[in-house]
């Protein structure tokens, strides 16, 4: 069996490359020339931890590699090669509106059918709207070549950024939306390497497969933004939500994974997912299931704008003549993506009211740069935060965990820190002489 990804981004390359490792040849497929060269000699667009290693070590051309994977711009040669294709192009959301944007996922349906001249398997892994698989398989069967025997099956993913070629590779479920045994069975050999290490694999119909992801991501989000709702009662009342984080995780009903209040969530996942499954919900006319994903949302985004407040605050009530550094860009740690950051929200919220803001992080300068080309950049922690009035932690890279407050504080204008992260020792720095405030913590 050969397989094809079409759509060579995040998602796309850490497939492609995970399932040269299981065996398969692989042949990539994305419409961008530049990024096919890239991948063609052995290089990642973006970072991800070990996905480069992973590509270097099958794509064809590579000395020692096992060849195993190859890139093409030529639906034709797409067409012919793959018994199942891989979608896995993007649905970002639709601009000036909270729905998903489809355009790309349908184009590459539409552009792959006429070259389908015999049974294939076509696999959505893109997380679109509830419906959308069971329309997909009515417009790929009508213009394939091979009319009935293209076949659709849904299959979402899991990935988290940083972690996403153990997300693929060692998978905490595998779910497949289908229509017919021939679907599962295929599904089954592709996974047979996963399946035979004892990962779950759950059939489903088409809905239930689409609404996985979209249910997950929802609950995710409600987590993160109900202990950031918390986190507000807390600086009310003069509660601490980390003590009140760490007392909940005991209960084996709520658990301590992603209960730390910090900053909020962004990306480009989270953020679009749950705006794509509110309007989603009002097609169908179950809207009111998931207005509460509306506070979801709103509470997440008062995040960025009570660190703002905080930071005026450490700098006396105005932002005019006063140094800012910024400490991250990406929007979590292990990831390039500054998609929705929050960390560069703020600081560009904090440049407009006046303030010199610098920034650094590990791996994300190049797309900050891009993004927000009017903010200063800094080449290290330490150049960042000379003079600076203020210091803003705002994405936990471990680098910044370990951060010497001594060291820091010998070039600082202030000896301020405000931890958006809740991570940070406090105890330490408050040895150290600074000033350390967090979100949802007693000053």
């Amino acid at each position: 069996m050969k397989l094809t990804v079409i759509g060579t981004g995040y998602l796309g390359t850490t497939h492609a490359a995970c399932m040269a490792e299981l065996g398969f040849e692989v042949l990539g497929l994305d419409i961008l020339p530049e990024r096919v060269a890239t991948l063609a000699s052995g290089r990642v667009p973006m970072y991800e931890p070990g996905l480069e290693e992973l590509l270097r070590k099958h794509v064809a051309g590579i000395e020692g590699s096992t060849g195993r994977l190859r890139f093409t711009t030529s639906w034709e040669e797409v067409g012919a090669f793959g018994d199942v294709h891989f979608i896995c192009t993007n649905t970002p959301q639709r601009r000036g509106e909270f729905a998903c944007d489809m355009s790309y996922v349908e184009s590459a349906f539409d552009l792959l059918a006429p070259h389908l001249h015999r049974p294939a398997l076509v696999v959505g892994k893109s997380t679109v709207p509830v419906g959308s698989a069971e329309r997909l398989a009515e417009r790929l069967a009508a213009a394939a070549p091979v009319g009935a025997g293209a076949e659709v099956a849904w299959n979402p993913e899991f990935l988290r950024e940083g972690y996403a070629v153990d997300d693929t590779l060692h998978p905490d479920r595998l779910v497949v939306g289908v229509r017919s045994a021939e679907a599962e069975a295929t599904l089954r050999e592709v996974y047979a390497p996963l399946i035979g290490r004892g990962t779950p694999f759950v059939v489903t119909d088409f809905p239930t497969a689409e609404l996985v992801k979209t249910a997950a991501n929802s609950f995710l989000a409600t987590k993160i933004s109900f202990i950031n709702a918390m986190a507000e009662v807390c600086e009310a009342s003069g509660a601490d939500v980390v003590q009140l984080s760490a007392a909940l995780a005991f209960d084996e009903r709520i658990g301590g994974k992603f209960l730390n209040a910090g900053l909020g969530f962004g990306g480009g996942c989270l953020p679009k997912d749950i705006r794509a499954f509110m309007a989603r919900a009002g097609e169908l006319g179950a809207d009111q299931a998931l207005t509460f994903l509306r506070e979801v949302d709103s509470i997440n985004m008062r995040r960025r704008g009570r660190m703002v407040e905080l930071a005026r605050e450490q700098c006396g009530g105005g932002f005019l003549d006063r140094r800012v550094a910024v400490l991250g860009a990406a929007f979590k740690p292990n990831s390039d993506d500054v998609r929705d950051s929050p960390a560069l929200n703020v600081a560009g919220q904090i440049q407009l009211q006046g303030a010199q803001v610098t920034v650094y992080d590990p791996k994300a300068m190049d797309n900050a740069r891009k993004l927000f080309p009017s903010l200063s950049f800094a080449d290290s922690v330490l150049d960042a935060v000379t003079g600076a009035h203020v210091v803003l932690h705002l994405t936990e890279w471990q680098e910044f965990r370990e951060m010497d407050p001594e060291a820091l504080g010998k070039v600082v204008a202030e000896r301020s820190i405000l931890d958006g992260r809740n991570v940070l020792d406090r105890q330490r720095w408050r040895d150290a002489g600074w000033t350390y405030r967090a979100l949802g913590r007693p000053s």
